[in-house]
């Protein structure tokens, strides 16, 4: 009898051990955060904009999500303080473009170079991450030119801080387009001793009133990030407006119908209507009679 009692309550024991341990698994499963990925690229366009394309993103059950709604402090990092310039969050498909509104203000190390952070404190779901980007601070200056009868694009990329050319860097030409820019010769040019590329625009390319929106691009450098820099020149085939939205078409807007569909349409709905009177009619006739 006694035996029977001490094991009975070492089996009562081990069943308020195993749901004690269960219980904190659970709680640590609910408690469990999901570590946060943040990717950032610099963009500079040259005359305009300075920004940051920043991507946040996780891998949850295998598969990466996009991190959406999330605050992110943007700081700067500069003899071992860290000075905040702003602040922007992602939006549903977890990217957000921050633009550096007061670029000229920020400070680069004594090397030359410009350290920023993304830095995002966390939340219920995620841990907090942050994420540095670097670069030096670069210049294209672009031209149109003409030579011996043909279009060229001239272009010198330079880096500012030293005020010195930049060789064998590969630059991309392209036409500026709605959805995707136009490349035009090779996909890229290494530049030479002086910094310089030349490249032939060839005949033919349509532009509004005949003008191409040129594009000179060093694309994401791990350097200098992305820098882009624009130009109009007047070298592009006219483009000729063959479009009928004004003429009575069976594609115009309902505004334009053509008038033989109307008239058409008018006399099916006359002759229906008129059958209808004339029974009708016929109807009373028959009634009164």
């Amino acid at each position: 009898m006694k035996n029977c009692k001490i094991t009975s309550f070492v089996f009562l024991f081990i069943l308020i051990f195993l749901g004690l341990g269960t219980t904190d698994n659970d709680l640590y499963a609910q408690n469990k955060k999901n570590r946060a990925r943040i990717n950032a690229d610099y963009v500079k366009v040259i005359g305009g904009e300075h920004y940051l394309n920043i991507k946040a993103s996780a891998r949850i059950d295998k598969k990466t999500v996009e991190v959406s709604h999330i605050e992110l402090q943007i700081l700067q990092e500069l003899n071992d303080e860290e000075i905040e310039i702003g602040e922007t969050s992602t939006n549903a498909a977890g990217i957000s473009k921050f633009i550096i509104k007061d670029f000229a203000n920020l400070q680069p190390d004594s090397s030359g170079v410009y350290n920023l952070i993304i830095s995002f404190d966390g939340n219920d779901s995620f841990k907090k991450a942050s994420r540095g980007v670097s670069f030096r601070n670069a210049d294209i200056k672009a031209k149109w030119i003409v030579k011996d009868s043909v279009n060229y694009v001239n272009a010198k990329l330079i880096d500012t801080q030293l005020d010195s050319a930049l060789a064998e860097i590969p630059l991309t030409v392209r036409v500026d387009r709605l959805f995707r820019p136009l490349k035009i010769g090779e996909d890229f040019y290494d530049t030479d001793d002086d910094g310089e590329i030349q490249v032939p625009i060839e005949d033919g390319i349509p532009g509004i009133e005949g003008n191409l929106k040129l594009e000179v691009v060093l694309s994401e450098s791990d350097d200098y990030g992305t820098v882009i820099a624009q130009l109009t020149a007047p070298i592009g085939t006219v483009i000729v407006d063959e479009s009928t939205i004004d003429q009575r078409t069976m594609w115009s807007p309902r505004g334009k119908t053509p008038i033989f569909l109307l008239a058409l349409t008018y006399s099916f709905i006359f002759i229906v209507w008129g059958i209808f009177i004339y029974l009708f009619i016929n109807l009373v006739r028959i009634i009164k009679s």
